[in-house]
């Protein structure tokens, strides 16, 4: 028996993001019996505090999992982690600077999922990204596994560190449900949308994210977006909301985690637009390859990576404007590539063979 202490997401059932999408779907039903997890959550984001989900135990740190506290929250669940797991899983940088502690006191096998070049997102300051990359480097050079989510951050550890990283992705297939017809005529009515009349957007609204391309495109067509995000989250959220909040062609949805609106918004829009410059793999991204519909994602090499290079790219706004006004655009390829490459089953085992390697 295996035992594998998970550590670096908010906590399960997953309502946030990706390594909590990642941890909730690697210990549900592609689990294998060898296989025992304890996932480390935060008692600040996870205020239910339930002690087992899926077979799984749940242990709790009193932080935040994000932003500054993420720091000492992983830290804490490493030093929790220490003399009772064969193997810990790491997702995210933040905490391994205390990994050349954790290498001197623990015996067990230590696996980093690096994530997406924190270091490098615009939304920090000098003094954060220099402490990013100091936990990058430590994280790349003491791990005894460094994993990867998309080929550019795989070729970027081995150019810049000289060492191999294991590439796996993400899964999206946990957005595919059965939504009775009449259920998914509701929520359309909802919003006062027409299936296949409109595009669509879901992303944290940052500037990396280049939420402001994507507006301003829409800013003198008639074309119908609808753009799903957490418009309250900051000054450059909150001033894109003020700014187009009003324009009859755009409905700015805040940040929405029932997975049947999620379905249908998805399910029934004519194109998804992915406008994230930094990181790897994005899981949104995976998300969206799964309804078949075109793409049109910002032209980064993390994008082409995950889509095969076969979506449709943009730069700027201009480029933009150019896609939306073309028809007839075919996107049942990205289903094929989703099916092929990015299935929750696929990326479970994956994780586990490194278990036991």
């Amino acid at each position: 028996m295996k035992k594998v202490a998970i550590i670096g997401t908010q906590g399960v059932p997953a309502n946030y993001g990706g390594f909590e999408s990642l941890a909730e779907n690697i210990i549900g039903k592609h689990c294998s019996p060898g296989i025992r997890y304890t996932i480390f959550c935060s008692s600040k984001d996870m205020p239910d505090r339930r002690k087992r989900y899926k077979k799984c135990r749940l242990k709790y740190i009193p932080f935040h999992a994000n932003g500054i506290q993420s720091i000492i929250y992983d830290i804490l669940s490493m030093v929790r982690a220490i003399g009772g797991y064969d193997v810990i899983l790491v997702l995210g940088v933040s905490g391994c600077i205390f990994l050349p502690v954790l290498k001197i006191i623990s015996r067990s096998k230590i696996i980093v999922n690096i994530d997406g070049l924190e270091h490098k997102r615009e939304k920090w300051g000098k003094w954060a990204r220099r402490f990013l990359r100091l936990s990058e480097h430590c994280a790349v050079r003491l791990a005894d596994v460094v994993v990867a989510d998309n080929k550019g951050i795989k070729d970027y550890v081995r150019n810049t560190y000289h060492k191999d990283a294991r590439l796996i992705a993400y899964g999206g297939d946990h957005t595919q449900r059965n939504v009775p017809e009449e259920i998914q005529k509701n929520i359309l009515e909802e919003y006062n949308l027409t299936s296949g009349n409109y595009y669509i957007s879901i992303c944290r609204i940052e500037p990396e994210n280049n939420s402001h391309i994507i507006l301003s495109a829409f800013e003198t067509l008639t074309e119908q977006l609808v753009f799903v995000g957490n418009w309250n989250r900051n000054e450059y959220s909150q001033s894109l909301k003020n700014k187009y909040k009003d324009f009859p062609n755009m409905l700015l949805i805040d940040s929405a985690y029932d997975l049947d609106i999620l379905f249908t918004l998805r399910n029934h829009c004519r194109c998804y637009i992915h406008g994230h410059s930094a990181g790897g793999t994005n899981p949104s991204l995976v998300e969206a390859m799964f309804f078949g519909k075109p793409i049109f994602a910002y032209n980064v090499v993390y994008n082409r990576e995950t889509t095969n290079n076969a979506a449709f790219y943009f730069q700027n706004k201009k480029e933009l404007q150019c896609l939306l006004q073309q028809a007839a655009l075919e996107g049942s390829i990205m289903k094929e590539i989703a099916n092929a490459q990015y299935t929750w089953e696929h990326i479970a085992a994956e994780y586990e063979a490194l278990y036991n390697t």
